[in-house]
């Protein structure tokens, strides 16, 4: 039985995440805040276990003041430094093999076209949320060592039950309030919760390392999904949220929600892994089921 150690697992993805691999038998370890700041009662739990998970990272869906941004960057670097020390603090005094799985996000990418993991640094764009996701990663990377697997999931939007986007969208979208934003031809790359975790077990079971994108094979459009989720709920969707009043309600973060990028998660693929929810209506459909 592999030991999983999880740090920030106190959200969407940590909870889903922690009850999935406890099903499947996998001993699972929380690292809270307190054992995160804690040197020694964290190199305990990284000497014990087999995979390290990091989670951690403030809310992206918010206002992005200066401080916030700060938060986001910190919340993100800072807790990454923290777990590769750790880990080579432990790999100095005993040599075990472990993995290493980290966090990042497809707004590393810019939005003109559509991206493997094996497309070049130019696919990347040149703002706050990517240069956060770049740094991230590269911080996460200094953890490999001839004992130390490094891979980086690049999540998309991730849609589930309980939680994540959907939680956020499903009130407006049963009242008929839901709607486009702005064009509606921004891309949109989304993952179902299941899916993700299945991919985690994946990763785990055939000890692979490098970046992941995750999300479906199938990308699509914020029109499409908006026109799809209503057709699941049998809602309108006549609304259109203007690009400006999302920008009024997040500053700059509006980005998140109105800039999409397009992936594919080819290395997966690759490996054999095989997707439950292929498009975005397999996906709502599940969701929305009672």
């Amino acid at each position: 039985m592999k030991t999983v150690a999880i740090s920030g697992a106190s959200g969407f993805v940590g909870q889903n995440l922690i009850n999935y691999l406890e099903k499947q038998n996998y001993k699972v370890l929380k690292i809270s805040r307190d054992i995160l700041i804690n040197p020694t009662k964290l190199d305990e739990i990284t000497k014990s276990c087999d995979v390290l998970i990091n989670l951690n990272g403030a809310n992206i869906i918010n206002r992005w003041s200066e401080n916030y941004k700060k938060l986001l960057y910190s919340s993100r670097i800072e807790s990454t430094k923290i777990l590769v020390n750790s880990l080579k603090r432990v790999n100095n005094i005993e040599k075990k093999q472990r993995l290493f799985i980290s966090t990042s996000a497809l707004g590393i990418y810019n939005n003109k076209a559509k991206y493997s993991e094996y497309s070049s640094n130019d696919s990347f764009s040149n703002d706050f949320l990517s240069n956060l996701c770049q740094d991230w990663e590269a911080e996460a990377k200094k953890a490999e060592n001839e004992f130390t697997k490094v891979s980086i999931f690049r999540f998309s939007i991730i849609l589930g039950k309980n939680g994540g986007a959907i939680s956020k969208m499903m009130l407006p979208f049963k009242l008929g309030l839901g709607g486009v934003i702005g064009s509606g031809k921004q891309h949109f790359s989304y993952i179902h919760i299941e899916d993700l975790l299945r991919a985690y077990k994946f990763v785990i079971e055939k000890d692979l390392n490098g970046v992941f994108n995750l999300s479906s094979p199938n990308p699509t459009t914020n029109y499409t999904f908006t026109k799809t989720f209503g057709k699941v709920l049998n809602r309108p969707t006549f609304f259109t949220v203007p690009e400006f009043v999302l920008k009024l309600i997040f500053s700059e973060g509006a980005k998140v929600l109105s800039d999409g990028q397009s992936a594919i998660p080819k290395r997966l693929l690759e490996f054999g892994f095989k997707f439950r929810y292929k498009n975005i209506e397999e996906c709502l459909k599940e969701i929305c089921q009672k």
